[in-house]
């Protein structure tokens, strides 16, 4: 007979390897535009206000068709709706290399907003179709620590992309970069449909006693789980409240994720190869601080002051680093802390809504908070990019993006309690 550990166990190495390998993908197009400005901004003629528009305007698209692309993921199933926003996104992403103007960049990044929407929030769904409350958080935490390895692989990859296929085939570095970071996303999406269920019903590697254990364990979670109407989603003060606190958040990842490879260029680093390299050491020290947070969060069932400390400690490491924006060495060290404790906010987070809301509710709830808090990442990387313009430094708009962190860590204790239940 198999044990509750080892069906999880069998479970989780069936999804998360992929589901997390998408993640990994879907960041990296996501960001990998700030790689590219290294390049593009100088060859295209952007202003850093044109850059941060540009990078910002995907989340207004992303924002305008969240809700209604997870509502169509209840309708149509995860299997086949997250394996169509990956091979549209895929396409889109390569796309970017046709960009000549503000204008197509910023149509471009919209689009790419509008074909990616639904994807983190219906994978988040996704896991609540097969994890209980009580090992949401180490859960979204692996799932969420594609992150930080795009982190991890991206920069050394687009760096050496940049680097290595400049001018070959007529195009530019960074017009590669699109294109080869692009396209996996169109295979994953094909394999989506190959490697994914749509809920524990549907997998045929598991037998009905496995199936019946599994329903078991979700069913402990109990009558917490509201099954309102949209009406009340989009009527509840609580749900408001927790996409506010995720926009605070999604401030700071957004003003790193946009900025960390000209953070370090500003340190002194010049060559683009060497800058993706050291943007990995962040990205590598948060992934494990993120797996232990919400490992630590799981195992004690505290979640507020996981959230606020972490936060706490973002804001703070991050105003170090403008204090020591010249010294490559402790602006890193800075950005790393910064990072890990920035990335380590999410995963418990989400523990909070999804134990909350469920059905309809759940979809709705989570797409709500995603897409109101990812406007973040259209409001950071322009205000960094305006500030940046008028004042010829990067150093202000990093405090800005501290102070959004603070107030998002200062929001949890106010308003969340400590197992993660709404005050």
């Amino acid at each position: 007979m198999i044990t509750t550990e080892k069906l999880y166990a069998r479970v989780s190495w069936r999804l998360l390897p992929f589901l997390f390998l998408c993640y990994v993908v879907a960041y990296l197009d996501r960001v990998n535009v700030g790689f590219a400005k290294l390049q593009m901004q100088v060859d295209l003629q952007f202003s850093d206000t044109v850059y941060g528009l540009g990078a910002g305007i995907f989340f207004v698209g992303y924002f305008l068709c969240e809700v209604p692309s997870n509502l169509l993921m209840l309708r149509v199933g995860a299997r086949r709706w997250i394996a169509r926003i990956m091979a549209s996104w895929g396409l889109l992403s390569a796309a970017m290399l046709f960009t000549t103007s503000p204008l197509s960049f910023y149509v471009m990044r919209f689009l790419l907003g509008v074909a990616e929407a639904g994807f983190f929030p219906g994978v988040i769904m996704y896991l609540t179709y097969w994890y209980p409350a009580q090992r949401r958080a180490r859960i979204v935490a692996i799932f969420m620590s594609g992150v930080a390895v795009a982190g991890v692989v991206g920069g050394p990859l687009s760096g050496w992309i940049m680097s290595h296929f400049a001018g070959r085939g007529g195009l530019a570095g960074w017009q590669w970069l699109f294109l080869l970071e692009g396209l996996p996303a169109v295979a994953l999406g094909v394999l989506t449909l190959a490697l994914l269920d749509d809920g524990i019903d549907d997998a045929n590697w598991l037998d009905d006693e496995e199936k019946a254990l599994l329903k078991h364990e979700l069913a402990r979670d109990g009558a917490p789980r509201a099954q309102w109407g949209l009406r009340h989603v989009f009527g509840s003060s609580r749900v408001w409240i927790l996409a506010l606190v995720y926009f605070l958040l999604v401030m700071g990842l957004y003003g790193v994720g946009f900025w960390l490879p000209q953070l370090i260029r500003n340190s002194g680093v010049q060559d683009v190869l060497d800058i993706g390299l050291l943007t990995a050491i962040p990205y590598g020290i948060a992934a494990l601080a993120m797996i232990l947070v919400a490992r630590h969060s799981d195992r004690t069932g505290e979640r507020r002051w996981h959230v606020a400390l972490a936060a706490f400690i973002g804001a703070a490491a991050l105003m170090a680093s403008t204090h020591y924006a010249n010294n490559p060495v402790l602006a890193l060290a800075a950005l790393s802390v910064a990072t890990a404790g920035i990335l380590s906010t999410f995963p418990v987070f989400w523990s909070i809504p999804t134990a909350m809301l469920g059905g309809s509710a759940a979809a709705a709830g989570i797409a709500m908070i995603n897409s109101l808090g990812n406007l973040a990442g259209f409001v950071s990387p322009y205000l960094v990019g305006a500030i940046k313009d008028a004042t010829h430094s990067t150093a202000n708009g990093m405090l800005l993006i501290a102070a959004s962190l603070a107030a998002g860590g200062a929001l949890v204790l106010l308003c969340v309690g400590r197992k993660g239940e709404m005050l």
